[in-house]
């Protein structure tokens, strides 16, 4: 089989948006996927200001303004924007002209430039890039421990019915009111308009390893509705999320991790969709400067785009925040947040957004810390000198002794 120049495995918004730039650039490109056509069902969110110039205004499915609910509520002061998913894979697919759809299965690169699929045949490449998500099969390197994960059930509904919980116009970013009625594990209701009068509402677990049950979720969900006077009717459709918040930096040898399997995932926020729209066009670019001549260094720039010094040094303090987050007593959760969410919009846009920016993000949970009393500030500092949590599942009583 030909080889391509660069060969990006998984059909995903990341996969396909890489694909598409380095289509772009005049590189001989395949796009790996088991069922490359299938649809987008995911909801995908980013700020205003996140958007990429070149995104039409067709993928945005709707505009809020957001709002937050720790112990008090809180205005963030930017824009959420709810992206219409088919629009963009559409708009993805338009500029893919030129990309060579493959369907399989990776399950592994037993070299450099050649990736195994499940059916025994293989593709070759100059470069091969892995944007899969969370299975990241060309990682064998990859953690076998019990992931953290993030964790939502939701239902979509009509927007008179969340009236109760939303304004039009408005999205409630987080809402970490126990009206559910349960003690336990903290959990948040997120609510986005879908456009069209329609508006996701989702019970969601920010991080938890494992991940919180979704069964727990859709009780709560409905609990939390029914406290609200809203009952979801049998019909309406629903969401399900269930993804890795904790996973280490792509390793594969001879393959660039991008999207999720990077990872880009925020873990205080889930988000990743922003950073790989952005990074896309950059990283095609890295390839193109050294293709087809030079694979090693296309490789070598690639990687240094995706991950330069400053967004390793962010990553490794984003993770100690979440273990942070993860030995944290529930009841003091709402409260971090409260402590988050009254900080300087600066601060909380440079934590939330700036993936390589460390003058902000240290700026960020510096004041975080000068706010905090003294018993969160020892929950922020002590899992830097701890190892990672390995369950925040109870564990049995020990057996008592007769003596």
């Amino acid at each position: 089989m030909e080889r391509v120049d660069v060969l990006v495995i998984g059909a995903g918004p990341a996969g396909m948006a890489l694909a598409a730039a380095c289509g772009q650039r005049g590189m001989s490109v395949g796009l790996l996927d088991p069922n490359p056509e299938r649809r987008w069902v995911a909801t995908y969110g980013m700020w205003s200001p996140e958007l990429p110039a070149d995104l039409p205004a067709a993928t945005v499915a709707a505009r809020a303004e957001g709002r937050a609910i720790a112990l008090t509520e809180h205005r963030l002061g930017w824009e959420y924007v709810i992206l219409d998913i088919d629009a963009l894979r559409a708009h993805l697919a338009d500029h893919s002209a030129g990309v060579t759809v493959y369907t399989g299965r990776a399950v592994g690169s037993p070299q450099r430039g050649v990736v195994s699929l499940a059916d025994g045949s293989t593709l070759r490449a100059s470069v091969v890039v892995d944007a899969t998500g969370r299975s990241r099969p060309l990682d064998p390197n990859r953690s076998r421990r019990v992931p953290a994960e993030q964790t939502a059930y939701g239902v979509v509904l009509d927007e008179a019915a969340v009236a109760p919980l939303v304004a039009p116009g408005e999205a409630l970013f987080m809402d970490w009111r126990a009206d559910h009625g349960e003690s336990g594990w903290p959990t948040f209701l997120y609510v986005v308009p879908l456009g069209g009068g329609a508006v996701l509402v989702e019970e969601t677990s920010l991080a938890r390893r494992p991940g919180l049950p979704l069964a727990t979720l859709r009780r709560r969900l409905h609990a939390r509705l029914a406290h609200h006077g809203i009952t979801a009717p049998k019909e309406a459709r629903t969401e399900k999320v269930s993804f890795p918040v904790d996973q280490t930096r792509h390793s594969g040898p001879g393959v660039v991790g991008f999207g999720a399997a990077a990872p880009l995932i925020h873990p205080a926020s889930g988000f990743s969709v922003a950073s790989s729209l952005h990074l896309a066009p950059r990283v095609a670019c890295a390839f193109a400067e050294h293709l087809p001549a030079d694979p090693d260094r296309a490789l070598a720039a690639a990687q240094a785009t995706v991950w330069p010094t400053a967004a390793k040094v962010i990553h490794r303090v984003r993770r100690i925040g979440l273990e942070a987050l993860l030995r944290m007593p529930a009841a003091e959760v709402p409260g971090f947040f409260e402590q988050f969410f009254s900080l300087p919009d600066a601060h909380r846009w440079a934590y939330l957004t700036g993936r390589d920016d460390i003058g902000g993000t240290v700026a960020a949970m510096a004041s975080l810390f000068r706010e905090s009393n003294w018993r969160l500030r020892r929950h922020l500092v002590l899992p830097a000198l701890m190892r990672a949590l390995e369950t925040n599942e109870e564990l049995p009583a020990p057996p008592i002794r007769a003596n």
